[in-house]
């Protein structure tokens, strides 16, 4: 490959998705006084960045977690005594995937129940 296509391929490319080898690659190329070795892959694309003039006005995507609700002791027992009466429901009327499936969620909840402080 030659270097002007390699270059084009890197400004393609956004710099938060290349690797540190090419990172370190990149900013070899930029007459510097610092020690690129010793640089983290934050580091380098803040440097490379910094040397080219890029303006980092996006802010970088984050995962973001669903809310889990939290129950206290007492909530959990309550669930858990709900989920009991439709387990007996779905066996008496042999729904046995529903029960089955009733029986994990109580198992889950009783987990849950054991790891919550006391309210």
């Amino acid at each position: 490959m030659s270097e002007e296509t390699r270059k084009k391929e890197h400004k393609e490319k956004h710099l938060e998705k290349l690797t540190v080898k090419e990172l370190r690659k990149i900013a070899a190329e930029i007459p510097h006084a610092r020690a690129i070795h010793d640089m983290h892959k934050e580091e380098l694309v803040a440097f490379i960045k910094e040397t080219r003039g890029i303006e980092d006005g996006t802010l970088a995507k984050t995962k973001t977690h669903a809310v889990k609700i939290k129950m206290t002791k007492p909530e959990l027992k309550a669930r858990i005594r709900e989920l009991k009466i439709f387990k007996m429901q779905a066996s008496e009327s042999n729904e046995n995937k529903k029960a089955a499936m009733l029986r994990y969620q109580i198992s889950q909840l009783k987990k849950k129940s054991r790891r919550v402080a006391t309210a």
